[in-house]
Parts: C-alpha cells; sequence; structure tokens
C-alpha cells in the first residue's frame, strides 16, 4: 500500500489556476484537437472529469468517463493505478481521446491507451491540462508544462465537520516546500444561499 499523499518534494514554487485559466487551457486543448475529429472522449476520473466533460461540450462528441486510479475515498490506497471502470465496447472503431488532469509518469494515459486499442478503436490520442517536465512523453496535446504545485481549482477545499478547509494533501504539499496553506491560494467565492434545501452554504 503507497502512503495517503503523493510526494511533491519534486516540485519547485505553486501555481494556482483559477476557474479562468482552466477554461482557457480547455478552450486552447479543444482547438488543437478539433483536428483530429474524436468521435468518442474518454475522461480519466476523477480530475480528468473537469477538462474531458467541458471538452466534450465544446466539441459535441460523446463522453464516456473511465476510472483508473491510485485513490480510493479521497485517498492513495494503491502504488499503481488500478482499473476501477473500464471503457465501453461500443469504442470499436472510433476515434478515441483520453482526457487527463496531469501527466507525471504516463502510466495512467499509458493504460488506457492500451485497453481502448484493445478494443478496437481506429486511432487513440490523448489530451492533459498539465504535464510535468519529466511527463511530456505520453500525451499528444499538453495545455501546460510545469514543475510547480499545481492547486487546481476543484479541489483545494473539503468540507469537513461542516466546515471548508483547505484539502489536507496540498497543506502537506506546500510544507514540502516550506510554504504555509494561505487562505489567499483559495477560490475566492462568496457564500450564497440555496435556492432550496440547506439554508446556507458557507
Amino acid at each position: 500500500m503507497a502512503n495517503n499523499s503523493y510526494n511533491y518534494s519534486n516540485h519547485d514554487g505553486v501555481l494556482p489556476i483559477s476557474w479562468e485559466d482552466f477554461h482557457r487551457l480547455c478552450k486552447a486543448l479543444a482547438l488543437a484537437v478539433a483536428k483530429f475529429k474524436p468521435e468518442i472522449i474518454l475522461p480519466v476520473g476523477r480530475g480528468g472529469n473537469y477538462p474531458g466533460t467541458l471538452l466534450a461540450h465544446m466539441l459535441q462528441v460523446e463522453i464516456y468517463p473511465v476510472r483508473v486510479s491510485r485513490r480510493l475515498n479521497d485517498q492513495v490506497v494503491y502504488e499503481h493505478p488500478q482499473w476501477l471502470l473500464e471503457p465501453p465496447a461500443s469504442i470499436k472503431g472510433k476515434r478515441a481521446l483520453i482526457v487527463d488532469e496531469i501527466c507525471g509518469s504516463g502510466e495512467t494515459i499509458q493504460m488506457v491507451r492500451e485497453k481502448v486499442t484493445d478494443l478496437g478503436a481506429v486511432e487513440v490520442r490523448s489530451a492533459v491540462l498539465y504535464a510535468h517536465s519529466w511527463g511530456t512523453e505520453e500525451p499528444d496535446y499538453i495545455g501546460l508544462i510545469s514543475d510547480e504545485l499545481i492547486l487546481n481549482p476543484w479541489d483545494r477545499e473539503i468540507l469537513k465537520e461542516g466546515e471548508f478547509q483547505f484539502h489536507p494533501e496540498y497543506v502537506e504539499a506546500l510544507k514540502q516546500q516550506g510554504l504555509e496553506a494561505n487562505p489567499a491560494l483559495l477560490i475566492q467565492a462568496r457564500s450564497m444561499k440555496l435556492a432550496k434545501g440547506l439554508d446556507f452554504v458557507s
């Protein structure tokens, strides 16, 4: 069993990604990927679901989420990625685009590529929002190459005992660089009242 968090000691600096940055990266990827004309998009959950879904909307392409992960319940529990949700058989004869959040070792993308090829996809390409300098060979399309600690807009906060707090994994990752989890690094979104349900979300 692996440790409960990744080793972030080999990162240099911090790069917070805003929702606007995320949208701009996806638009750039969509422009590049459009020439490939994918018929099916396979976002690798959970992180790949965000860019994969947006790309599927932008390109008006069918989407079939897959799940290859070292995590269960947001904890790293496997040494290597495990299949949790495989691609559909309907991928046979189609051009497929694998979409993930980030590429480090390239192991996840390679696993999905091999599975999709075995299922009979006619051509397979992959796209990621980010890649580290040591993970640039596997993806065909990369939004951003950086060895900084990348803070995603969707997973910086968790809800625990009724309170939102900085994700402990990011707190530990920042600590490994001698930094504190400054609240200024969180997404600055105002509280809102729900139309129905709980009275107030803070």
